[in-house]
């Protein structure tokens, strides 16, 4: 049932493995560093910042997404909240992404800032601006009124959790996206690929990180701009 907490085992003392789905939460070898070369660099992130960026993703899990894009923004000096929308079907305890989080001593100042907020679906920061949607995200995305400007697809692995790959979820993903922005994930799969591909972005592989060859990278092209509102 969507909602309910993860069962959790933990690999190398910090790395939290979700038992569903026989799959880690981030990779083994530095999940801050994987974060930021798939999501912050294939988002072209900071170059893409602006007043009122939003971020959206497909599985939050441990919360470090958040916290690597967050530092980023802070780090770079811009103006204004991050808003950042995630879709979580099985939200963890804020005990396990708290001994998760611990592991990077990089974020350590910001995690520390998100501690009393952990667990809570919404909240608001001076620079950043959270929202969860908890629920099975081919339910809850479609009906979502915003719109990204950069996507992390981060859900488990798509031979393991294939419901957040499918072509429809990826439609509602490029139906919420803003002429120009762009999409992210550490997967190259062909099926994801071309499901990306067939919702209307403009698909490209790139090389991964660590021991993946390759990632993948979508952008929704600028000329949909005179569509802008007519679509959910």
């Amino acid at each position: 049932m969507q909602g309910q907490r993860p069962a959790l085992a933990w690999k190398e003392g910090d790395v939290p493995v979700a038992t569903r789905f026989d799959d880690p939460y981030f990779s083994l070898g530095n999940g801050l560093a994987e974060t930021g070369h798939v999501f912050l660099a294939g988002n072209d992130l900071p170059a893409r910042f602006g007043a009122g960026f939003r971020v959206a993703e497909l599985g939050f899990g441990t919360g470090l997404n958040l916290l690597a894009v967050w530092k980023l923004w802070r780090d770079t000096g811009q103006s204004g909240p991050l808003h950042f929308t995630t879709f979580e079907a099985y939200p963890m305890e804020a005990a396990d992404m708290a001994r998760a989080q611990a592991a990077f001593p990089e974020i350590a100042e910001l995690a520390a800032e998100l501690a009393p907020h952990l667990g809570k679906t919404a909240f608001t920061l001076p620079d950043l601006t959270f929202e969860m949607i908890v629920g099975d995200a081919r339910d809850t995305l479609p009906t979502w009124d915003g719109r990204a400007d950069a996507w992390f697809l981060d859900g488990f692995a798509p031979a393991k959790n294939p419901e957040l790959w499918g072509e429809d979820l990826m439609q509602a993903v490029h139906d919420h996206t803003a002429p120009g922005g762009t999409a992210a994930t550490y997967t190259a799969a062909g099926h994801v690929r071309r499901a990306l591909a067939a919702a209307g972005f403009e698909v490209t592989r790139a090389p991964g990180f660590g021991r993946k060859r390759h990632m993948t990278r979508a952008q929704r092209p600028d000329t949909d701009a005179g569509t802008e509102g007519q679509e959910a």
